[in-house]
This record gives C-alpha cells, sequence and structure tokens, in this order.
C-alpha cells in the first residue's frame, strides 16, 4: 500500500489502479483530503474536487492535471442538501458515473465542557454528521441506480475511540460516524456498495502545524511509531479502502494512528 521512508510516505504510482473510476473527494483543498485526491488522480481516476473555498480547489486540480491526471471543481456546503444533490449530479454529467466517494469534510471542536455554546454544538455536528449522512445518502442513491457497486470511505478520528479532554463535541461526532457505517453497510452491501471509516490519529495537516514544536515532539513521542502521520498515510489507507484489494471490508472503522491509541489519549 505504502512505504514508509524516514519522515516521507511514498504511495503507489499506478496509473491504472482506479482507470476508469470517478473518485468523490469533499474537503480536498487541503490537508488529508488533498493528499487523497492527488493520490486518486495519480491512479488513474477522475476526480471531484469538493469543498467551500474554490481558489484552493482550483491549485489541487491544476497539479493533478500536472501529472497527468483528471479532475474537476465541484463547490458544495455539505450541509445544504440541496447543494450536496445539486453537485452529485453535475459531477455524474461531467464524469458519467461515481464509483468512489471519500467524505473527509468536517470541523474541530475544541472547548471545555462547560464553555460549549448551542451555536458551537450545531456547527460541529452539522458538518460532521448531518453533512456526511447527506453525503452519504446521495452517494448510495447514484450508485445502486449505476448497478455496479461502489465504495464510500467517511473521515472519522482516533478521537471516537479514545479520550481527550476539550474534544467532547468532535468525539461526539466523530464517534456517530462510527455507528453510522455498521447501520449503513447492512443497508447497502447486497448492492456491491462497501463503507467505511478512516480514523486518523494525529496528521501533520494545516491544523497542527499550527502548534508549537514542543507540542509535536510530545504527540509524536506518544505513537507506538515515534513520530505524528503524513496525510499521504491516510491516503494509502483511503485509496485501499476504494479499492477492489479491500472488496471484503465493509461497516469498519479503521485507526490510522501510528499506534497512537495504544497508549490511551490524553
Amino acid at each position: 500500500m505504502s512505504v514508509k521512508l524516514q519522515d516521507k510516505t511514498i504511495l503507489r504510482n499506478d496509473p491504472e489502479r482506479f482507470a476508469g473510476k470517478v473518485a468523490l473527494v469533499t474537503g480536498a483543498g487541503s490537508g488529508i483530503g488533498q493528499a487523497v485526491a492527488l493520490a486518486f488522480g495519480r491512479q488513474g481516476a477522475a476526480v471531484a474536487l469538493v469543498g467551500r473555498r474554490v481558489p484552493e480547489l482550483e491549485a489541487v486540480a491544476r497539479e493533478i492535471a500536472e501529472t497527468g491526471g483528471t479532475a474537476t471543481v465541484a463547490p458544495a456546503d455539505v450541509t445544504d442538501e440541496r447543494a450536496v444533490e445539486k453537485m452529485i449530479g453535475a459531477v455524474v454529467a461531467k464524469f458519467g458515473r461515481l464509483d468512489i466517494a471519500f467524505n473527509n469534510a468536517g470541523i474541530a471542536g475544541y472547548k471545555p465542557i462547560e464553555d460549549i455554546t448551542t451555536a458551537d454544538v450545531d456547527q460541529v455536528l452539522a458538518t460532521n454528521v448531518k453533512g456526511v449522512l447527506l453525503l452519504v445518502k446521495h452517494e448510495v442513491a447514484q450508485m445502486r441506480g449505476q448497478g455496479h457497486g461502489g465504495s464510500i470511505v467517511n473521515t472519522s478520528s482516533v478521537a471516537a475511540t479514545g479520550g481527550s479532554a476539550n474534544l467532547s463535541i468532535y468525539a461526539a461526532s466523530k464517534g456517530a460516524l462510527d455507528a453510522m457505517v455498521r447501520a449503513v453497510a447492512l443497508e447497502i452491501g447486497r448492492d456491491g456498495i462497501r463503507i467505511n471509516n478512516v480514523s486518523p490519529g494525529v496528521i501533520d495537516t494545516p491544523a497542527t502545524s499550527a502548534l508549537p514544536p514542543e507540542a509535536i515532539t510530545a504527540l509524536g513521542a506518544h505513537s507506538a511509531l515515534g513520530r505524528i502521520g503524513q496525510p499521504d498515510d491516510i491516503a494509502g489507507a483511503v485509496t485501499w479502502l476504494s479499492s477492489p484489494e479491500s472488496s471484503f471490508v465493509t461497516g469498519q472503522s479503521i485507526l490510522v494512528d501510528g499506534g497512537y491509541n495504544i497508549g490511551g489519549m490524553r
């Protein structure tokens, strides 16, 4: 799936792996979403880049094109069902089908429990739970209509199974996704559609890069591998879950955390 080389992860460069397939990636403008979109592009899929920040999506589209891939920008607010439905319709109108979806758009919520407001709850749950459910609803409808199966992967988190102070809303939202995929997998499996979550640990993204160096060092030291993860570490897991290599895997939430959760989150 991937090879770790010191502090870098080298993903498969196989332009035939997803040849003829169409992959939709939300939150595709940066971090994990960007890494996954680029991986799909390098591995032969036509990629629909979904998000709200169009300049970032356009930059990713250009990078995919520069490596010989195909991508389109499909802006959408995933909390708006009409926008989700319209976006998926536009992707299918352009590429003719939808085979793979990586529902990655999400937001964090880091506050002590007594400081949480109803606005905080509404915002986090709207994006992390409602948004994913709306995406899955319309992705499943499209894949069922096509009649040749598909694979859906959502971004959960190590916070869904571990514990960390001040992450109550975020942890609740990701725990909801872990429960959701088990239920949905039973609904769609006979149609040849699989659904799973990838659950990242601490990953080197724009959000974590804002932390002080000593915090990054401490987080890395807590993992079994002695480092924090790279976006390509997650991309390797997502592309595997989207491929026939994982054809007997569904309804699972797979930790990709370098063994961070073995010692327990704090």
